[in-house]
């Protein structure tokens, strides 16, 4: 493990100090923290999107690592037709109505229009790091065999809508852990250093977490995984949509996608991102892959994920 972590600090160290841009998208996460400790020396800004409209869980976590990394820390509170109106962007670049991957990458969407419309030419982020030393909750209580192969399976899927939004907006997106050391080191740390328990409790990335124990507050190093939509606080759209949304409507809405699109609409959100992909792309094209999505059709691969609608598992 000692030697293990040695490895991480050196090949992190290296990558974020590659990075040429002087923003990191910040979130107050284990991931962007580790980032902005390593940059702190070069003294950058930073950025974390709020809603203004629901409850968010990283505001305070973000002022804490801006405090103790001397980073100056814009906060952009977004008021939901502002989210609205990302919403409709982001769909618009992924081609998708995906509802777990708008949810969550609309918060990119913002911070690098924000990044944009402030002279930023490129903002570091954190992507890459849940995949490569499995931070994502369903992996914790797999056994070590399940947890290999579930690692390898995610890694070898594993894409970053991030960098599609950066291209669209004309902003670099800088990722130090999908730097190529960083990848082949993370290959070759065993599952069981990844997953394991701390204080009675499981945490994905483990090592990790220990390897950054002594420079990052205890608060932040070991903070439950919590994502993009819950952090920025856009999760709320789900509840937003199903009070807007009335069930008479929806259920009218549900048949008539289904029996003219062959097209499955599982929640309120889900129908409202689909009006969009619809009007700006038409309806799915149904895809000439093996393994479809039993809910719109999508070609899917090895994954048990579908990127198009969201549906999982599949």
């Amino acid at each position: 493990m000692e030697e293990f972590s040695k490895k991480i600090y050196s090949v992190l160290e290296e990558s974020c100090n590659l990075c040429r841009s002087d923003l990191i998208s910040l979130s107050g996460g284990l991931d962007s923290s580790i980032i902005a400790y390593f940059l702190k020396q070069k003294k950058p800004k930073a950025v974390a999107v709020i809603a203004e409209d629901f409850v968010s869980t990283d505001l305070t976590y973000c002022q804490m690592i801006s405090k103790k990394m001397q980073i100056p820390l814009t906060i952009y509170n977004v008021k939901t037709s502002l989210i609205l109106e990302g919403i409709e962007e982001t769909i618009k670049i992924l081609k998708n109505f995906n509802d777990i991957e708008i949810r969550n990458n609309v918060v990119m969407y913002l911070a690098t229009k924000w990044a944009k419309d402030n002279g930023e030419k490129s903002i570091i982020t954190g992507d890459g790091a849940d995949e490569l030393f499995a931070g994502y909750s369903f992996l914790l209580n797999k056994s070590e065999e399940e947890l290999e192969k579930e690692i390898k399976r995610i890694c070898n899927v594993m894409h970053f809508p991030t960098q599609k939004i950066g291209k669209a907006l004309g902003v670099d997106i800088e990722s130090p852990f999908l730097n190529e050391k960083v990848i082949k080191l993370a290959n070759e740390i065993p599952a069981n250093l990844k997953v394991k328990e701390e204080n009675k409790k499981r945490h994905g990335k483990w090592i990790l977490r220990k390897t950054f124990e002594k420079y990052i507050p205890s608060q932040i190093v070991w903070r439950e995984k919590s994502p993009m939509q819950n952090g920025a606080g856009t999760a709320g759209l789900t509840e937003m949509f199903n009070s807007v949304i009335t069930e008479e409507k929806y259920v009218e809405k549900k048949l008539t996608v289904e029996k003219e699109d062959g097209v499955i609409i599982r929640s309120r959100e889900s129908m409202h991102y689909y009006e969009i992909f619809k009007k700006l792309f038409g309806t799915p094209v149904e895809n000439t892959a093996e393994q479809k999505c039993p809910y719109c059709k999508h070609g899917v691969g090895e994954s048990k994920f579908c990127r198009m609608c969201g549906a999982f598992p599949i």
